[in-house]
């Protein structure tokens, strides 16, 4: 095969938020950025962020980045790195400013400030009053942040590869990343891409679970391409579901609905939040909320015919206030729950949204694996920030409005992290072409010929056993059945056939590849919520119901060879300030 190849300073696979943060640093520094995206770049995920993105600018009530740092530690069960936690609500003000300065237009107060709501878990003075921390443009303030980002890279002529598939990282024998393998989805056509640095920057993976938030492209890929190269995932026991999606459709209501007043209550009418949490109630933490939803359905206070769902009032909020600050969640409940919410409630059940874990990093955007002196090795050539990253800053819980921050803050600061890498190592490495064969060759698998298992078969049969073994609430026999048929659907993988060999926008070929992504993402979900004999954050056990903090304060690694589980510990040291030690997490 004659292999089409370019070559970039950078190449960055994935055009959402952090993608696209990155490369504006890298293009306004003169670099030559590749932008891979399997769909046009607006159409990426952070387009579907609704609430906002919180920082400490103190535009509605007294805030500061201390209380906001406190804040995320309590919201992850103590499992988040403070360093990187630390590093994160520091740069989160001048983040927003920049993001202000290129373009975003953010709702305003009446005296011309960024407008500012409140969301879940957010405190003044280190847990005291309700804060407004959280940045928003209406309930589209992904949408307006990626639009923004987009034209902005425009401007600064990044070469984007739209509609491009990336299929395996390219990594030579002393194990530095070199670039990688895509799929041009128009032509079928393999494309190599050499690059002296590459950012993984390819968001979530919610199409792991049947009923989810998440778009249809979420599958993964960055994830996945790490641990076939030799990466880690870390944290992945930890995926958060999301308390409000319409019920039996998954699609997201924003937190900002009950940050603007709305409230949930069961088939009584009971607002039932002030059992759970009583001082936060309808803002405690997300997974605080989906498991007392949960809870009210099984104990038979749930609504509708079926009773499997609760309700999420924001009628007596007005019409004016929801045209104005929530006309998204209006459009979308309209069109998927049939309900207008300026009139009646909203019906909704706990949706897969968001993963904690991912590929492990430093703060400053460098993917790291465990050394054998117990240290941590930098993987040469290779980055990854947002969603498919764990830096840890969610650690076991995200709070709302922490993901676009994520995105924003650690785009950037991989970005930024290139352009000094660069500066000292301005030369291409040698391209490992036994590693491009290998690379090629899982192309070249699903050219086979003959009759099998269909890619929607073995995807419907996962994604239910995902959903069945690894929800809000797991047991040991749960998840221990959940990893016995997930390795036995990873076999059956061997004998999935394409019907449709033809290469021109084959996107069954794509969705092959997709599913094996997934597939080994859910090997990792499923085998590090079996070994975690506790219950933290969204990783709820009613089998063990404690937090362990002496036994399981660290962090999961999971590796793809051998199916191995490791561990390493969690920073707790801040870069300036006190350490926030362990206490019971209540709202």
């Amino acid at each position: 095969m004659t292999l089409a190849r370019r070559r970039f300073d950078a190449l960055i696979i994935g055009a959402g938020g952090a993608g696209l943060n990155a490369a504006l640093q890298l293009a306004n520094a003169n670099l030559r950025v590749a932008v891979v995206s399997k769909v046009f770049p607006t159409r990426s995920h952070t387009v579907a962020a609704q609430g906002g993105v919180n920082a400490a600018l103190a535009n509605v009530f007294e805030d500061n980045w201390h209380w906001h740092m406190f804040d995320t530690v309590k919201g992850s069960d103590y499992l988040g790195d403070q360093d990187a936690i630390e590093y994160m609500c520091r740069e989160a003000i001048p983040t927003v400013y920049e993001l202000e300065h290129n373009g975003v237009p953010f709702s305003r107060l009446d005296n011309g400030k960024i407008y500012q709501r409140a969301f879940g878990g957010q405190s003044q003075n280190f847990g005291g009053a309700q804060a407004a921390r959280t940045c928003a443009a209406a309930d589209r303030t992904g949408h307006a942040i990626l639009h923004t980002l987009y034209q902005q890279n425009i401007r600064a002529r990044t070469h984007f590869f739209d509609e491009y598939f990336g299929v395996e990282l390219i990594r030579d024998s002393e194990g530095a990343i070199l670039g990688a393998l895509t799929l041009e989805i128009e032509t079928g056509e393999p494309l190599l891409i050499e690059a002296k640095t590459t950012l993984l920057a390819t968001g979530g993976c919610g199409q792991v679970f049947r009923t989810t938030s998440n778009a249809h492209i979420n599958t993964g890929d960055g994830m996945a391409m790490a641990l076939r190269a030799g990466v880690p995932l870390m944290d992945m026991e930890f995926f958060q579901f999301h308390p409000t999606g319409i019920a039996g459709r998954g699609m997201l209501i924003t937190e900002g609905v009950r940050g603007e007043g709305g409230y949930l209550v069961n088939k009584d009418g009971e607002r039932f939040m002030e059992r759970y949490a009583p001082n936060a109630k309808d803002l405690a933490s997300r997974d605080v909320v989906a498991r007392a939803i949960v809870t009210e359905v099984k104990e038979g206070r749930g609504c509708g015919p079926n009773a499997d769902h609760v309700l999420l009032k924001v009628d007596h909020l007005g019409e004016d206030i929801i045209a104005k600050r929530l006309p998204g969640i209006r459009e979308s409940s309209k069109i998927f729950a049939g309900v207008d919410p300026a009139v009646e409630p909203i019906p909704v059940f706990p949706t897969a949204h968001y993963v904690m874990g991912g590929i492990p990093t430093d703060r400053l955007g460098h993917v790291v694996v465990p050394a054998s002196d117990g240290s941590e090795q930098i993987v040469p050539g290779l980055y990854a920030a947002g969603e498919c990253a764990c830096v840890s800053v969610h650690g076991a819980n995200r709070l709302g409005g922490n993901s676009l921050l994520d995105i924003l803050v650690f785009g950037r600061a991989a970005g930024q992290q290139i352009i000094d890498h660069l500066k000292d190592d301005p030369e291409h490495k040698t391209m490992d072409e036994t590693a491009v064969e290998q690379a090629v060759a899982r192309l070249t698998r699903w050219e086979q010929p003959g009759e099998g298992i269909s890619v929607r078969e073995l995807r419907d049969e996962f994604r239910k056993v995902m959903e069945d073994h690894a929800g809000v609430f797991r047991t040991d026999d749960i998840m221990s059945e959940g990893v016995a048929k997930v390795k036995a659907l990873r076999e059956k993988l061997k004998d999935v056939r394409l019907g449709d060999q033809s290469k021109v926008f084959n996107t069954a070929r794509i969705e092959a590849l997709e599913l094996e992504n997934l597939i080994d993402i859910g090997m990792a979900i499923v085998l590090s919520a079996l070994e975690r004999k506790e219950s933290r954050g969204a990783h709820s056990r009613p089998d063990y119901t404690e937090r362990d903090d002496a036994n399981w304060l660290k962090h999961s690694v999971y590796f793809k060879e051998g199916d191995r589980l490791d561990y390493k510990p969690v920073q707790t040291k801040p870069l300036t300030v006190d350490t926030f030690p362990p206490k019971p997490r209540v709202y």
